[in-house]
């Protein structure tokens, strides 16, 4: 973990309003929803003032005059209220965990939708961990913003509202002192709310650091316990979770003070009420009930402010999160389609490097002015030292990335004419490391090709000579593969990976050096399937292990972003030049023995 620091975005002004408009539009495709659960909560508010009213009518015209009548009236109105109130509880309730679910369900998907959308630039510099965090926790964090967060403030303004409202009805002049306490308990909220918002933005930033951190170890387990490295991790580990707690109890501070304060404030409100209030009764200006009620009602507005110390960090909580959340579905891909790009095209054409630049950072060129022409159906390879430029020629060629300077042709046209559908649906690659998806090996395989038949798919296995290895297992086919393929070798997970992108019968064949980790007999069937594979169709190899490109049409060896040599094998070899020397080091090496013991 001690590597594990990106640039991420800082946050350190004030929430504005377009923030929380934001949020508030999730709630706009279930409007309709929304409107209902907001007038069940302003219902029961209602409700609870009218119900304070009543029992002041109660004490004043029933109790205290002795008119029994008219207090069974209140009494049964009070209780029809009350049924009206519990099946309004009981709605919006209801309605608060459909909308959270809805709400958390479509700000997931369009996270996930839009990061398919983003290019490779954005998953270089942003690990796996971050990203989770956004779509998780973080985005749950929003839903329960726009649900129970509403209650709380619907409520809040709702009940201070109404208290006001039949406050100024009993006694307007005793309600214009609480008016007073109002101003200055929103200015101490807004006080706290600067510390409180600043503390969970460090929170929300630690936790998406502790999830990339907990990604790491638990992918790296392997290499974590081989080298004896859980002291150090857990070391580094306490380093970050010690500042996520500092800053949760920072917040927690804040939030635990802003309660007394308020309390202080409310407790001089209820002492100037009971004082003049006293005064009104005995000079016969105010009524015990209105008295009463006046008590009541202060303690309705006071619970919501109160509450606010609660309310107030979960929503900054909240907040600092949907920045986050923001952030990323505002992070436009760096590869786009150009207006008017077409959507159908053929790859089995020329393919022109002319001219091309291209770096992943700013001042360090990967590729300098390069110049390369791939015939239609030509076999290429690619070798040279690592770094040198040989995998990003297969990225541009693919469009995961765009040259910032000259320009790419299929067939004469630039190939930014077309969509970067058009392109990646025509070029199977199988790369280094092969990755497949937690299901069976059938579902793997028609990961290539979504509509494929068993039978399409049994003849990619055979051709990629996976089919004599999967027909041995117990399920065959059905044979579930584990998270990530941890069921199977990593050869066969190769020629599965290879059969996948047989399957989706592409235009382009492209192997970035997918037999660099597997032993002699993976390589021969891998190296049997390939042969197959690659008549008839354009194929790209990437290899380090040179005994499998020897015969490819044309070798070219790649330095610092040039073509040094180009050949076929027989032609670079008698030239004793670089690869030459490649060669001839490599075949000295698998010709040396281990000493005897």
């Amino acid at each position: 973990m001690a590597d594990f620091h990106i640039e991420e975005e800082e946050f350190t002004s004030q929430v504005h309003g377009r923030i929380i408009l934001r949020i508030i539009s999730l709630l706009k495709p279930h409007l309709l929803w929304a409107l209902g659960f907001l007038f069940l909560i302003a219902l029961v508010s209602v409700l609870d003032a009218f119900f304070t009213y009543i029992s002041k009518l109660m004490i004043d015209q029933g109790i205290l005059k002795g008119d029994y009548q008219e207090l069974l009236k209140l009494i049964l109105i009070y209780g029809g209220l009350a049924l009206i109130q519990a099946a309004s509880v009981f709605g919006f309730i209801f309605l608060a965990g459909i909308l959270g679910e809805r709400v958390q369900y479509d700000l997931r998907k369009k996270m996930f939708d839009h990061l398919q959308t983003l290019s490779f630039s954005y998953f270089d510099r942003t690990p796996v961990g971050w990203i989770m965090s956004r779509v998780t926790s973080d985005s749950g964090k929003i839903a329960e913003l726009v649900t129970w967060g509403l209650v709380d403030v619907t409520w809040a303004i709702m009940n201070i509202g109404t208290s006001l409202i039949f406050m100024f009805i009993i006694h307007w002049r005793l309600a214009l002192i609480v008016l007073a306490v109002v101003p200055v308990m929103v200015w101490v909220a807004v006080l706290f709310q600067r510390k409180i918002l600043e503390q969970y933005r460090q929170v929300r930033k630690q936790n998406s650091r502790l999830t990339g951190g907990y990604n790491e170890m638990i992918t790296g387990v392997r290499v974590i316990k081989a080298l004896c490295r859980e002291e150090q991790n857990l070391e580094e580990f306490s380093l970050e979770a010690g500042s996520m707690y500092r800053a949760s109890y920072r917040a927690a501070w804040f939030s635990a003070l802003f309660l007394p304060c308020v309390q202080i404030i409310g407790s001089l409100a209820l002492g100037a009420i009971i004082w003049y209030g006293g005064l009104e009764k005995i000079s016969g200006e105010m009524t015990l009930g209105g008295i009463q009620a006046f008590i009541f009602y202060v303690a309705f507005m006071l619970w919501p402010i109160q509450d606010l110390a609660r309310v107030w960090a979960s929503m900054q909580n909240a907040l600092a999160s949907a920045e986050r959340v923001f952030s990323l579905i505002d992070s436009n891909p760096e590869v786009q389609d150009r207006a008017g790009a077409g959507d159908h095209c053929s790859l089995l054409k020329v393919i022109d490097f002319n001219h091309v630049d291209f770096f992943y950072e700013q001042g360090k060129p990967v590729l300098e002015d390069f110049n390369l022409k791939i015939r239609q159906g030509e076999s290429l390879a690619l070798v040279g030292p690592t770094g040198g430029g040989k995998s990003t020629i297969i990225n541009l060629i693919c469009r995961f990335y765009e040259p910032v300077g000259g320009t790419i042709l299929f067939g004469g046209v630039d190939y930014l004419r077309y969509t970067q559908e058009a392109i990646q649906s025509r070029i199977g690659i199988v790369l280094q490391t092969p990755h497949l998806f937690s299901g069976s090996i059938e579902d793997n395989i028609r990961f290539g090709r979504l509509e494929a038949s068993l039978k399409e798919i049994e003849t990619a296995a055979r051709l990629s000579c996976a089919h004599e290895f999967i027909v041995k297992m117990d399920k065959g086919y059905e044979q579930e593969v584990g998270e990530g393929g941890s069921l199977l070798s990593l050869g066969q997970k190769q020629l599965i990976c290879l059969a996948r992108a047989v399957l989706s019968d592409p235009d382009i064949f492209i192997m970035d050096e997918a037999t660099s980790s597997v032993d002699a007999l993976s390589e021969a069937l891998i190296q049997n399937g390939l042969e197959a594979v690659m008549k008839g169709r354009t194929s790209i190899i990437i290899a380090h292990r040179l005994s499998t490109i020897r015969r490819a049409e044309r070798i070219l060896v790649i330095e610092n972003g040039h073509i040094v040599e180009q050949g076929s094998h027989t032609e670079l070899i008698g030239a004793m030049g670089r690869y030459h020397s490649l060669y001839t080091q490599q075949f000295r090496q698998s010709l040396l023995l281990p000493p005897l013991a």
